[in-house]
């Protein structure tokens, strides 16, 4: 039966303990994708393990190390590490003649004498590349799982002879206002506005005028004129249709993404996502988005889009699973409650000091073709001034903040694919209101017993420094954590 985390942590803790690290990793050597075993000490499994009777290669040296954080400006930002490999003879020299690129690593930590299943998986990720930063050593670039979705979301074109046979085949997610759909086939006016079934073709402009002069076909995402258009042809359209259910929050649609689009061999399973996780940030994130896709797009890109555009960033655990962090004060979940005890003597420090904001401008309900000229004669004034706009904006201020501070009240544009104006007036009041309070990251070196943190874990601080005697709950939003130490280097926003 494997170790629990408390049991894992009280071994990580002990002075007793052997820490050992056993790598798994691909590589194509030659022709043929290969599984190399390495360890920082000697290790055979047992016949009846799983692996059965392999020996793990006693070569690495040092450096088995990862470091990941989540961004304060809604960036995105991908975890990495190192695992240095010993090569003073050079007898390893031929390993960077091995294509490691792009292929699966694992790392477990345990005590040379457990049974391989007691082993606990610490990193699963992928290979960066191998590089030697000392004669004497090899090292492993490593990237978490994130990596696999750095790739298109499509490369399906339309095909066939027409002007826009190169043309990629448009996706629509969620809501999306004033697209311009792909003529497929000129000869009978044809349009196509995304791939698979949609939920509804809300309307068809000619011009910027509505038009009903169509048929429509949402099994295949298409629509027939049946008259000859005017000028320019737009549309209003909900997407997607995941597992047959229309989908239009951020939550839901990233799930959907991650695992049915991109190059098959790089798309998430089920299995990489944190399920428990992922229900309760859609529960808390519902808010409705739109984004049409009829260009190249990058999977991971499109996913953090998405994410940000409710204060969210897609991360994935140590330990490989998918999940969508919101950047937000007070955080939620059960605190862990850590003081002076737990940290390295003399460790905390304020690591960085966030400048306060008394404004939020948010960009919404985009307008993905804005039509300035052209448009058909008697539209009102008002919906030939919306055609003509890209983004609707909405500004919170606290006034008492932006006077203490002598700041702006109209801080730079932050665009998302929010399409309600509720939605995003409550998003703006939610920004507005986290930092315009001092915040402060307070970071730390940890003991072993902490190693199993994760981004967005709730921790409260307790410590005789930097007003923290009362306690300061906050976010994790970062961590560096080297298991041959036995070591964590975690910042707390609070």
């Amino acid at each position: 039966m494997a170790l629990s985390d408390a049991q894992f942590t009280a071994w990580l803790a002990s002075a007793s303990s052997i820490r050992t690290v056993l790598v798994e990793v691909v590589a194509r050597i030659v022709s043929t994708e290969t599984t190399l075993y390495l360890s920082n000490r000697n290790y055979t499994t047992a016949s009846g393990d799983t692996p059965a009777s392999t020996a793990y290669t006693a070569c690495i040296a040092g450096g088995v190390s990862t470091t990941e954080s989540l961004n304060l400006d809604g960036s995105p930002s991908m975890s990495w590490g190192d695992i240095e490999i010993t090569n003073a003879d050079g007898s390893r020299d031929g390993w960077l003649d091995y294509v490691w690129a792009n292929r699966a690593v694992n790392v477990y930590v345990g005590d040379p004498t457990w049974a391989r299943a007691d082993f606990r998986l610490v990193f699963s990720g992928v290979v960066d590349d191998i590089t030697s930063r000392a004669r004497d050593v090899l090292n492993l670039r490593l990237r978490d799982k994130l990596e696999r979705l750095n790739a298109p979301l499509s490369e399906a074109t339309l095909g066939g002879a027409t002007d826009n046979k190169d043309r990629l085949l448009p996706i629509v997610f969620g809501e999306v206002h004033n697209i311009e759909p792909l003529l497929i086939t000129p000869a009978t006016l044809v349009y196509q506005y995304s791939s698979g079934a949609s939920e509804r073709l809300i309307e068809v402009r000619d011009n910027g005028a509505p038009i009903t002069t169509y048929t429509s076909d949402l099994s295949n995402s298409k629509f027939t004129l049946t008259a000859a258009p005017v000028g320019q042809i737009t549309c209003d359209v909900q997407g997607v249709k995941p597992s047959g259910t229309y989908r239009n929050d951020a939550g839901r649609l990233v799930q959907y993404i991650v695992q049915n689009y991109g190059p098959a061999a790089t798309r998430f399973a089920s299995g990489d996502l944190d399920a428990t996780q992922l229900a309760a940030f859609v529960a808390a994130c519902p808010q409705a988005v739109g984004r049409y896709c009829n260009a190249r797009e990058n999977v991971l890109a499109l996913c953090q889009e998405l994410a940000a555009s409710v204060g969210a960033q897609v991360v994935v655990t140590s330990t490989g699973l998918l999940r969508l962090i919101r950047l937000a004060l007070p955080a939620t979940g059960t605190p862990t409650s850590v003081t002076a005890a737990d940290m390295d003597a003399r460790s905390l420090s304020i690591s960085e000091r966030p400048a306060v904001k008394a404004s939020a401008r948010l960009g919404y309900a985009l307008n993905a073709t804005p039509q300035t000229s052209g448009l058909a004669g008697g539209l009102p004034a008002s919906s030939a001034s919306a055609l003509g706009q890209e983004w609707l904006t909405v500004t919170s201020t606290d006034a008492t903040t932006a006077s203490t501070y002598k700041l702006d009240a109209q801080p730079p544009q932050a665009d998302t694919l929010l399409i309600d104006t509720t939605e995003a007036t409550t998003e703006a009041d939610r920004r507005r209101d986290l930092w315009k309070t001092p915040r402060a990251i307070y970071t730390a070196t940890y003991r072993a017993h902490l190693m199993l943190v994760e981004l967005g874990d709730t921790w409260t601080l307790t410590h005789d420094r930097f007003s923290l005697t009362a306690g300061k709950t906050g976010l994790v939003v970062s961590i560096e954590r080297d298991w041959l130490k036995g070591r964590c280097t975690v910042g707390v926003l609070a």
